[in-house]
């Protein structure tokens, strides 16, 4: 029924996307959403047909968690791990106990959220679990109507929310994650009623990769020469700290990783110049089986993707297909014969020297554009994440990178509002796994107040004092973007005609016309003030630097006492991106 329900979400991510309030080109609560699901349904893919249900529950949750990407995301990770853990401890499930998880996702998505607002997924979950424990207290045992009602009343809550936001009401849509959440539960009904539903896990929808990116690679020489791959039989399960562990030294030495745990054995897929490394780390875990190491550069033949009959590229992974075969195994000490016939020793499984020197603090930095990019390394970021607008990065991602930096407490900038609760899921996640590392998010809801919380960096004061320092810094930074809408629509009593360009500032749209410029200039017209001393424009990649000296001189001319930059971001989607100070 969990399969069926990510399918059925994955099947639907376009339509849901496209119910976002903002009729932008980046609307991504379905990727979001079924990015998150599809984490947890390949963890639980992997699971044989006998599986526990706290096992299936681990998997369902640690892997929502995982991958949890957005706001929705998040929301839809912390449902499920609610949910979970009111199932755990049963072996069968009757509609009391079905309604007590359903109570108890909600409590626990309700505690993520800062602000909780009504009109959203929450309010839909809330609906569903409100009807559960009322057919539940009516002795309700025929789980078949159970679920029917559920829905029922789930798709009601769904259709009020335009009434409960007007936003919602004005685009004439309903809330967009809430309608994710429906589709998750259609899809697990249909499949409990026998429906002929395909509920295999589509493993491309977690790591999604365009065409261009694909391409690009294939064609540029091959960073990782050797391909290796093997079986850990683990002496014991891994929790969640190893598990990240491992995948963050996986990254740190290669690409292309393919990591997928149970409880008995893990599978390992990884690019890198040094098979041993991996194979070291590995060794901590266990014994060694199905053991494959390919040299890429002689055989020029292996490559991370192939092209389906469609014409499109999906990556290649191999999955765990029961208990491992009977292969030679190898334990620490053993001298493993690599494929180039050198010989890989284990006699000291050391993870390789730390390439930085540790620090104080550190810093993590998500934005899309390379040269958004240099502007934070510039600054001193450690880390940064591609991503963003575009691709919200998932929890692990984040987790991860945090992971890389060799500080005691690294700073997290969002730099946009729909990665904040993935940031702390992360800083949570370090939390739980008892970490001498601390992960402190600086709630910056755009690339400009991410940049002024880097410049407001002092090293020499405590980590506390720069919190403090950053987060009142961010407070005097107003945004602004310029990007085209896909559709037409009316917000804020503004009519919006599919093409339009779109100025959007932190409190709604700001400047609608025919004209990047146009727009651009009405837009900081609105976010530039008598205290305004310096506005910053930073063009995308579909703005050429001729281009945007033109904008700045007419800005200049408007606002002659205030300092004018033009920085190039290079970032997709967005024309300019905005700041007044």
């Amino acid at each position: 029924m969990f399969l069926a329900g990510a399918s059925n979400l994955n099947a639907k991510k376009e339509w849901i996307n496209e119910l976002n309030v903002f009729p932008v080109p980046d609307g991504d609560t379905g990727t979001n959403m079924t990015m998150t699901i599809m984490s947890a349904a390949k963890d639980v893919q992997s699971l044989s047909d006998d599986v526990d249900m706290a096992t299936l529950c681990k998997n369902i949750y640690s892997g929502a968690m995982r991958g949890a990407r957005g706001n929705s995301g998040v929301i839809l990770s912390q449902l499920l791990r609610g949910f979970t853990k009111g199932c755990r401890d049963y072996s069968e499930l009757d509609a009391v106990i079905i309604a007590a998880a359903f109570e108890k996702a909600v409590e626990t998505a309700y505690k993520a959220v800062m602000k909780p607002k009504e009109g959203t997924i929450l309010t839909v979950a809330k609906g569903a679990s409100e009807k559960a424990s009322e057919l539940a207290k009516e002795g309700a045992t025929d789980l078949g109507p159970f679920f029917e009602e559920i829905i029922k009343y789930a798709d009601e809550v769904l259709a009020k929310t335009p009434e409960m936001l007007p936003v919602l009401k004005q685009a004439g849509v309903v809330d967009s994650g809430g309608q994710g959440l429906v589709q998750v539960l259609k899809g697990a009904l249909d499949f409990y009623q026998g429906r002929d539903v395909d509920y295999k896990v589509d493993e491309a929808a977690a790591t999604p990769v365009s065409k261009k990116q694909v391409a690009a690679e294939l064609e540029t020489d091959i960073k990782f020469g050797y391909c290796t791959e093997f079986i850990v039989l683990l002496s014991k399960p891994l929790n969640i700290k190893q598990e990240m562990d491992f995948k963050a030294f996986l990254e740190s030495i290669g690409d292309s990783i393919v990591m997928v745990a149970d409880d008995e054995i893990c599978k390992v897929h990884v690019h890198s110049n040094d098979p041993g490394l991996a194979i070291q780390r590995a060794l901590m875990y266990g014994q060694l089986s199905n053991m494959k190491i390919d040299n890429m550069r002689m055989e020029h033949r292996e490559k991370l993707f192939h092209e389906n009959e469609s014409g499109e590229y999906a990556e290649i992974e191999t999955e765990i297909n029961g208990a491992a075969e009977a292969t030679p195994t190898y334990s620490a000490g053993d001298d493993i014969p690599l494929k180039d016939g050198t010989v890989s020793s284990q006699a000291a499984a050391e993870e390789p020297e730390v390439p930085t020197e540790h620090k104080e603090m550190g810093f993590v930095a998500v934005c899309a554009g390379d040269g958004l990019a240099e502007i934070f390394r510039g600054l001193g970021v450690d880390y940064v994440i591609e991503g963003g607008q575009t691709m919200n990065p998932s929890t692990a991602d984040i987790y991860d990178a945090a992971c890389k930096v060799n500080a005691d407490t690294v700073f997290v900038l969002p730099n946009n509002k729909n990665i904040i609760l993935a940031a702390n899921q992360a800083k949570v996640m370090m939390e739980d796994n008892d970490s001498d590392k601390k992960i402190v998010v600086i709630p910056t809801k755009t690339v400009p107040q991410g940049i002024t919380a880097a410049i407001n960096f002092i090293p020499d004061i405590p980590a506390e004092d720069n919190e403090a320092a950053m987060i009142d810094a961010i407070g005097t930074v107003k945004t602004g973007e310029v990007t085209y809408a896909v559709r037409d629509t009316m917000i804020d009593d503004v009519t919006i005609k599919q093409g339009d360009y779109m100025g959007i500032g932190d409190s709604g749209i700001l400047g609608v016309g025919s004209s990047i410029d146009d727009v651009t200039a009405m837009m900081i017209e609105k976010i530039a003030d008598d205290s305004t001393e310096l506005i910053s424009l930073y063009y995308g990649s579909d703005i050429n630097e001729d281009e945007a000296n033109v904008l700045s001189d007419r800005i200049s001319e408007k606002f002659p006492k205030c300092d004018v930059e033009v920085q190039y971001g290079g970032q997709p989607i967005y024309y300019y991106i905005v700041s007044a100070e």
